[in-house]
């Protein structure tokens, strides 16, 4: 696990992307390494979502290249858990394709006793602390964060910024785009509105 960490790379060269008629942003680039964080800022529509998309390999840049080591953690709107199944249950299934158990990380993100509800009745924020869960179990050296602060009380944010340092201590990346505040120390800062087209 760790030497996947100390291998990971997520490098961008001049990103564009276009939604419809409108180009949201261009001449866009980055390079991360082991321990690196960055958090991507704008305001509603610049291209937040857009840039994380792109950066996970879901969506195809409109010019530019991105080139990725090691395997990608998303965390974004979506859980990917199936509503009808206990939490539990939508969790061990990808526990199975992940390979690794999350038995830790339901622990520490208070989820233990949430296991026998099904997903569709869990709050916004038993959500995202379920998805946070599923990342931590994924053991994936990337991190995508897309918004994964929201519908989190205080105590869930100051955790998930705590996995967020631990990750990257461990030689993880992260890259976090929000509108909120994320208190990652060391972390730089991408400015969507400096590319806007």
């Amino acid at each position: 696990m760790q030497a996947t960490r100390q291998s990971s790379r997520l490098k961008a060269a001049n990103l564009a992307c276009r939604r419809g008629d409108r180009l949201l942003f261009a001449g866009l680039s980055l390079a991360l390494a082991p321990g690196d964080a960055c958090h991507i800022i704008g305001a509603n529509g610049i291209g937040k979502s857009s840039l994380i998309r792109i950066l996970a390999g879901l969506a195809a840049p409109w010019a530019g290249s991105v080139e990725r080591e090691g395997s990608i953690g998303l965390v974004d709107d979506r859980t990917g858990l199936d509503p009808q199944q206990p939490l539990g249950a939508a969790l061990r299934f990808w526990a199975g394709i992940d390979g690794f158990g999350g038995n830790e990380a339901t622990a520490r993100l208070g989820l233990a006793d949430l296991l026998d509800v099904p997903v569709r009745y869990l709050s916004t924020g038993q959500r995202k602390r379920a998805a946070l869960a599923r990342l931590l179990a994924q053991q994936a050296p990337i991190w995508l964060l897309d918004e994964a602060l929201n519908g989190l009380d205080s105590a869930a944010t100051a955790l998930a910024v705590a996995l967020a340092a631990e990750h990257c201590a461990a030689g993880g990346i992260c890259v976090i785009a929000s509108h909120q505040p994320f208190a990652l120390a060391g972390m730089a800062t991408l400015r969507l509105a400096d590319f806007a087209a």
